[in-house]
């Protein structure tokens, strides 16, 4: 049995963030799992597919968060406790079902898990999701370490059903992606057969009586968390400085005041249920001092709820000093870190911080300009998506119409940049790219003759691509829609996605026809191996001239990074050091400057591109591109 399914309570074993969070949900007899993927949350589902077979449980990728939320909200009714997790932008989606959920609650207990990304390490955006818990009238719970994720993720699910109400519980990348030793609960034995009770009615009117109700679970909720032991204080009785910690930020207070010999001068109070607030605990810790500074990520969420609250009782309380992201004493932007919270103290403090040695940044510069080499965001050796973009490139090139493309999030959002030919324009979120192509298009009456290209992967599409493309056709929208098929969600992990043929514990799942599902919506379909690349121009010349409503190309070839684990590439690559031409060809290096596969490199003592035996995976596409035959794919027999 997988150590995570394993029912031995008091066993301690070391876990990441996201897998004790699902050691909790499967102690607190969850059943009903959906999920999209999305960095940094994807473990948690896969961690929880990866025992279905053990525990009897469900568990899959959705097609987006909001129906990871629906399906998770049926089991609810149907008295099987359940999660939906994703990451920030996650939320976006999902907040129609969830604001029409949080109205009518939910019978077994369910939680949301939102894992936002502070410095968008691996997100468009840093964006807060806390922020679902107050617009929705939802609990909170914030964990600030693996195994107090453990524990909350449980209690999450009876707190859940107590109250009748969908429960949030918000990670974030630190804790998520980090490690501690856990201590492992009880794996229920026996669970409820699921059926739904038909004079059960779960709706979201009339509004008020529901809306009223919301307003009671909160109020049950608070008085709950006033005996919280996720919250505590640490420090003197009456201390110089008092310092309110949300999550990962509490661990990085620790760490800063023994560094800063501060343990008796400054105390922590670590706020775990931070929505609604235990007021009466917060008047406590507040009545300790008066100079409060305020440490969380993103937003000052915490921040501005107690100084909310202060502004109330502020007459028992006596005058206080507040500091926090609200007057820059934290950064406003950018991941919270050690050296943030540590500046924050000194100076509210106004004592000296300790100083960086200067032989140590000395050290430390001269590695950074010298001797570490530069390492440029760009595609994976033998990506598909920058063989797309160079042949986008090349037809609105041909084009020449100033034609351009609107993007969408995935892997080939780095088409923003010099490794997509800086092809993307415009990018916002999943789906976007071709509902803002279809509302440049329908400008052309009023004189708008630019031709606009809309790329999507394929798990994107699936995800949110439909409906924009569904309003393209029915307003005959001439726009060229091109769908990057690599096979897998490629930028979290590769999980399955609807054109999978497999789930998500790995059992033999129905394929959507990618080219049927356009198809049967009005649009024209063709197919291309963008590797390619003649062939793959040719046709985006043509169907950018044709303008008869949308038209859809698929460009499809498995990711790189999979085909590699399938058995690789069918060539082995090579550079003609007597028909290179180096420096002059193409304007300067035409492949490693311009194509930029990080599978060739420039050599400077020849003067010559060379290829790196390690890094490239021998797709062959750059042979294609060398315009003086230099470069040379020859053929492998894997066999």
């Amino acid at each position: 049995m997988k150590t995570i399914a394993r029912d031995q309570p008091g066993e301690r074993v070391f876990m990441l963030g996201n897998e004790a969070i699902a050691r909790g949900l499967i102690e607190g007899g969850v059943r009903f799992c959906a999920a999209y993927p999305g960095n940094p949350s994807s473990e948690i589902l896969e961690t929880l597919a990866s025992v279905t077979d053990e525990l009897g449980i469900w568990a899959e990728w959705s097609v987006n968060e909001k129906v990871a939320m629906e399906g998770a909200a049926a089991a609810s009714f149907a008295g099987v406790r359940a999660v939906a997790s994703m990451k920030q932008n996650g939320v976006n989606v999902a907040l129609d079902f969830i604001a029409a959920l949080a109205l009518s609650g939910v019978k077994a207990g369910t939680v949301l898990i939102t894992c936002d990304d502070p410095g968008a390490v691996s997100s468009i955006n840093e964006e807060d999701a806390r922020f679902v818990a107050r617009i929705a009238d939802l609990p909170l719970l914030e964990p600030s370490f693996p195994d107090e994720a453990r524990l909350m993720a449980h209690y999450a699910l009876e707190l859940s059903e107590r109250l009748g109400s969908l429960v949030v519980l918000r990670s974030v990348s630190r804790l998520s992606h980090c490690r501690e030793e856990v201590v492992l609960g009880e794996v229920p034995s026996s669970h409820d057969v699921p059926g739904f009770d038909l004079s059960s009615v779960w709706k979201t009117f009339p509004v008020p009586h529901y809306h009223r109700k919301m307003h009671e679970n909160l109020v049950s909720a608070a008085d709950e968390f006033e005996t919280s032991p996720f919250n505590r204080y640490e420090g003197p009785d009456a201390p110089d400085l008092l310092v309110f910690a949300a999550g990962s930020s509490y661990l990085y207070c620790c760490e800063v005041l023994g560094l800063l010999g501060l343990e008796e001068r400054v105390g922590i109070a670590k706020l775990s249920t931070t929505w609604p607030l235990p007021t009466a605990w917060v008047e406590t810790q507040l009545a300790r001092c008066g100079r409060i500074l305020f440490t969380e990520e993103v937003d000052p969420f915490v921040e501005d709820s107690i100084k909310a609250h202060y502004a109330q009782v502020n007459d028992r309380l006596g005058p206080k000093r507040f500091f926090g992201r609200s007057n820059g004493f934290i950064p406003k932007e950018g991941e919270i870190t050690p050296d943030a919270i540590a500046a924050a103290v000194v100076r509210v403090l106004g004592i000296e911080g300790p100083a960086v040695d200067d032989e140590y940044r000395s050290r430390a510069a001269k590695w950074a300009d010298e001797i570490l080499p530069p390492r440029a965001v760009g595609f994976c050796a033998g990506c598909p998506h920058r063989a797309s973009f160079w042949s986008i490139k090349n037809a609105l090139k041909l084009d020449d119409r100033d034609g351009f493309v609107s993007g969408d999030i995935g892997c080939y959002s780095l088409s923003l940049f010099p490794t997509g030919f800086s092809q993307s324009k415009v990018i916002h979120c999943m789906g976007s790219g071709s509902g803002v192509a279809a509302g440049f298009v329908k400008l052309r009456d009023q004189g708008f003759n630019q031709p606009v290209v809309a790329a999507v992967g394929d798990s994107t599409f699936f995800h949110a691509g439909i409906p924009p493309l569904i309003d393209a056709v029915h307003h005959g929208a001439d726009y060229l829609l091109v769908i990057l098929d690599n096979s897998a969600t490629a930028m979290t992990g590769f999980q399955p996605h609807p054109g999978s043929p497999r789930n998500a514990p790995g059992a033999p799942a129905r394929e959507v026809d990618l080219e049927a599902l356009c198809r049967a919506v009005g649009a024209s379909v063709t197919v291309e191996d963008p590797y390619d690349l003649h062939g793959t121009t040719e046709t985006l010349y043509r169907l950018l001239n044709e303008e008869e409503g949308v038209r859809v190309l698929i460009l499809r070839r498995t990711c790189a990074l999979v085909q590699r684990k399938r058995g690789g590439f069918p060539y082995k690559v090579e550079v003609d050091p007597d028909k290179c031409r180096g420096e002059e060809c193409g304007c300067n290096r035409y492949c490693t400057r311009v194509f930029r596969c990080p599978g060739l490199f420039f050599d400077d003592r020849s003067g010559k591109a060379g290829v790196d035996e390690v890094i490239c995976v021998g797709c062959g596409v750059c042979a294609e591109v060398c315009p003086h035959n230099a470069i040379i794919r020859k053929e492998i027999n894997h066999a």
